[in-house]
């Protein structure tokens, strides 16, 4: 009789597995998840089976992650105007913290998703339209949904090719200002 999986080990060495993938990427192998957690490859593929088994369970972990850590900054709240919820969570998504999130999934080479998780893409995207579209129902008119995350999405990318949060801040402040004219500034408590 073989020794019995234990669930509280495995869900650690995910975490792990998903903190390193957000900090540097999914690695090719399974070597750099094994330094990180201090076991072995042998051990990490007794946990999860195969080596895709591992990296699909590790993307769905940090897609967890990235959805709590987005969604709560993006829920309506009572008294404020949305696009200060936008500005608040704006800053959240790009602080560094955010953009881990950010950068693993869009540097998620197009052959590895269709391997490890077919239609991940399209899905992270479209995940985010519900919640974005209560949010601007609170608008009047309500922008798009669709406009509105292009537009992080865009800026998102420009901030991280060019890292000048003050360019990439003004814009997004000048574009929450143009679907409501009494849109805050975007502020940050330190500019990186």
């Amino acid at each position: 009789m073989g020794r019995q999986k234990q669930p509280a080990i495995a869900e650690d060495l995910l975490d792990q597995c998903a903190e390193y993938a957000l900090a540097h990427g999914l690695p090719d192998g399974l070597e750099p998840f094994a330094q990180t957690t201090g076991t072995s490859a042998r051990m990490l593929l007794y946990h999860f089976g195969t080596r895709d088994e591992l990296f699909r369970a590790v993307l769905r972990r940090a897609r967890e992650m990235h959805l709590a850590s987005f969604g709560e900054p993006l829920r309506v709240v009572p008294g404020e105007s949305y696009t200060h919820t936008l500005a608040a969570a704006w800053v959240g998504m790009t602080e560094p913290e955010g953009q881990s999130f950010l950068r693993m999934f869009t540097q998620l080479p197009e052959q590895r998703e269709n391997t490890l998780w077919p239609g991940f893409r399209a899905r992270a995207t479209t995940d985010w339209l519900p919640l974005l579209a209560q949010g601007l129902s609170t608008i009047d008119p309500p922008p798009s949904e669709t406009l509105v995350l292009a537009v992080i999405r865009g800026l998102i990318m420009d901030l991280d090719a060019t890292a000048d949060f003050r360019r990439v801040d003004q814009a997004f402040t000048k574009f929450l200002r143009s679907i409501d004219a009494g849109a805050p500034e975007v502020s940050r408590p330190h500019h990186p």
